[in-house]
């Protein structure tokens, strides 16, 4: 069960060294373990891109009050929501409030805090879809609690997918097996202990309302009444569980071995007693509308789950650091090998997901969109362009939407919003309406598919995306006749979110942005032998320089803020700096890492900083800040980048560190022609890579 079976697999990339990788052990001397009756921010996830499952050390999602406040215990899927009746009418229409924009009055929907805005922020809500857990009896007869638990260990394979934990009760040993199949939202179990002959081991099945508060929970377990969940049998060994919240529905199939039987003990609890023999199997499906089809079996999800992270393993990129001499470096190949399974097991389905994933709720479970781009890039560069571009049809999706709110606000082509519901509508906000920094994002994902698939079926397939995303942001830059150049805002709120929207113009890292993005969607009108459009030409000649005061980079015109995200910094590492000066960011880069308040700044910000020093030329800065012995640069022994008691986890953080890996092994467009240019070139570190792709 705890085996690691070693297997030599590798394609090497133009740059690697020749030696191959052994994916196999370098991926499985990660695997996280555990040995401790409980700690509650060291729950497992397994799960596909669409759907995850977290459990505590029982392998299901047995003691949850343990895990409150830390990582919570939930099931969910990207398609899992519910919402709240609407009896008032609330429309987007009714949070909108007028700003000045150079003598025009543009709406916003910035009314954040009235009863609309809150009602639109809180609805859709992302859903726990179910709770699955054991109920122990100890030999007395009394209900086994955490406490009961003794000689833990699990292991979560990341090679195989499977979670396996082991454990003992009264002496007597369970053991489990938990796995994801990789095509349906289904759990597959298989349990063997002498507690089942004695009638002593239960599983437990348990649904609640959806919770519309802000904070992780997605569940609210006190209104029973407010649901129903309807037991169906389907055939001697499997029962339908159909659920309904107001206007939402979604079934659960659970399908178990012969000579088992489920009851309804309590309103929304279902208890699942086994055959008295030694071992137990059972799948549980989730789905938006069930099929009778016949479910998978465990072996065959075991089957499956074991042939696609395999898969996996082998036809992406690959980074080992073994041989080291930097005592960090067994520190961050484990970083590596765990932000690569959580983002494909929380970030790889059709829709741009939230910042903690499919594992609990942030902002009420909402996506938003400027972190797409730090839960998904590094997929390209990874040489896993295809779970890119799982999510970029999304975006056609809510096209309608995005171009209703350009035209409210007298621009041409589509505004994509920040904090976003599954179709596309935007969250009032006194924050995220103004931000534009998601704007160009697009752009970006579009041009990685063509720098892989430099093809007329690219082209065509972005086309829309790329143009509509231009022809806003050549309307949005305002003609100031006074200084003869475009400027960006007010209003607008920069990256770094600690800013005055009404007066607030001309932030570094937008101003490169929009250069660079209108620069790839000329070069797209050129690929498909279109003529040049005026008015993109017009802003990308004109949009104003970088803002520069004492030498170094502005944050926003006339303005340094050493607070939250160093956003100025992208412009020159994030992105290839066409406007930037390389040594104005090195002083720049010089003066965040002396004076910056590290303490207010997120996960990402860390493999951001890293970014611009590999590009600047500076690597052992790029290792100090992708390392920094900061409290939101922490990561769990999950692979999880823990920030606070509020985000436990935050994946942007993970992928902005696969991101920055990855540039500074394989380089970037004019990166210096040595092997992991990113990297010290002290004698310090071996890097060995495979498959990976250049940043832009």
């Amino acid at each position: 069960m705890f085996s690691a079976l070693l297997g030599p697999f590798a394609a090497c990339g133009k740059c690697a060294e020749p030696d191959k990788i052994d994916r196999q052990a370098l991926v499985r001397r990660h695997n996280p373990e555990s040995r401790q009756v409980v700690d509650p921010l060291e729950p497992l996830t397994i799960g596909k891109g669409k759907f995850a499952f977290t459990a505590d050390v029982t392998g299901l999602q047995s003691f949850p009050e343990s895990y409150e406040t830390g990582i919570p215990l939930s099931t969910q899927s990207q398609w899992g929501w519910h919402s709240f009746s609407n009896p008032q009418g609330y429309k987007l229409a009714d949070a909108m409030r007028n700003y000045d924009t150079h003598g025009r009055q543009v709406p916003y929907a910035s009314h954040q805090d009235s009863d609309v805005g809150k009602w639109l922020r809180a609805n859709p809500h992302r859903l726990g879809l179910g709770r699955i857990g054991f109920e122990f009896a100890k030999s007395d007869g009394t209900p086994a609690r955490q406490s009961d638990l003794k000689v833990i260990r699990q292991r979560l394979d990341l090679w195989s997918g499977e979670l396996a934990s082991r454990f003992l009760i009264d002496g007597e040993q369970v053991d489990v097996q938990t796995y994801c199949h990789p095509e349906l939202d289904l759990i597959a179990v298989r349990v063997s202990s002498p507690l089942i002959a004695a009638g002593r081991l239960k599983v437990v099945f348990r649904f609640a309302y959806g919770l519309g508060e802000f904070g992780k929970a997605p569940e609210d377990w006190t209104k029973p009444a407010k649901h129903s969940t309807q037991l169906e049998n389907i055939s001697a060994n499997r029962v339908r569980l159909k659920r309904t919240l107001d206007a939402d529905k979604y079934d659960v199939d659970i399908q178990f071995t012969p000579g088992g039987q489920i009851s309804e003990i309590a309103p929304h609890q279902f208890e699942l007693a086994p055959a008295k023999e030694g071992k137990l199997e059972f799948v549980t499906s989730f789905a938006q509308k069930a099929s009778d089809s016949e479910l998978p079996n465990v072996y065959q999800a075991e089957s499956k789950s074991g042939f696609h992270w395999t898969q996996f393993w082998k036809s992406g990129g690959a980074v080992e650091l073994a041989g080291s001499r930097d005592p960090r470096a067994n520190e961050l190949e484990g970083r590596i090998v765990l932000s690569q399974y959580l983002l494909a097991v929380q970030c790889a389905g059709s829709s741009p997901p939230q910042e903690t994933g499919l594992t609990f709720n942030s902002w009420f479970g909402k996506s938003h969109l400027e972190m797409h781009w730090w839960h998904a890039v590094h997929f390209a560069l990874w040489n896993r362009l295809e779970l890119l571009e799982r999510s970029l049809g999304w975006y056609d999706q809510v096209w309608r939407r995005a171009s209703e709110t350009a035209r409210l606000q007298g621009y041409k082509g589509v505004r994509w919003p920040k904090m976003v519901s599954p179709d596309g509508r935007e969250s009032p906000s006194k924050v995220g309406v103004f931000l534009i920094w998601q704007q160009p994002h697009p752009i970006y994902y579009a041009e990685l598919c063509y720098r892989q698939k430099p093809n007329l079926q690219t082209l065509e397939k972005y086309r829309s995306i790329v143009y509509g995303t231009a022809d806003f942001m050549a309307s949005y830059a305002h003609r100031d006749d006074t200084s003869k150049r475009f400027v960006l805002g007010p209003p607008l709120i920069p990256a770094q979110e600690h800013y005055d929207p009404r007066t607030t113009f001309n932030p570094t890292y937008e101003l490169e942005y929009w250069h660079w993005a209108l620069g790839i969607a000329r070069e797209w009108r050129e690929r498909l032998g279109e003529p040049p459009d005026a008015d993109w030409d017009r802003v990308y000649a004109g949009i104003s320089r970088l803002p520069i005061t004492d030498g170094v980079y502005d944050t926003a015109e006339g303005m340094w803020v050493d607070t939250d995200h160093p956003s100025h910094l992208m412009a020159f590492g994030f992105l290839p700096g066409h406007l930037a000066d390389a040594p104005v960011m090195r002083r720049t880069l010089d003066r965040v890492m002396r004076e910056w308040q590290w303490d207010k700044t997120w996960g990402w910000d860390y493999p951001m900083t890293a970014m611009t020093a590999a590009r600047v030329g500076e690597p052992e800065t790029a290792l100090a800040a992708l390392l920094m012995d900061v409290p939101k640069n922490r990561y769990l022994a999950n692979g999880h980048n823990h920030q606070d008691d509020r985000l436990p986890i935050y994946l942007p953080g993970n992928g902005g560190l696969l991101t920055a890996v990855a540039m500074m092994a394989a380089g970037w467009d004019g990166a210096p022609e040595r092997h992991a240019p990113g990297f010290p070139d002290n004698g310090q570190w071996q890097v060995r890579w495979e498959n990976l792709h250049r940043l832009p």
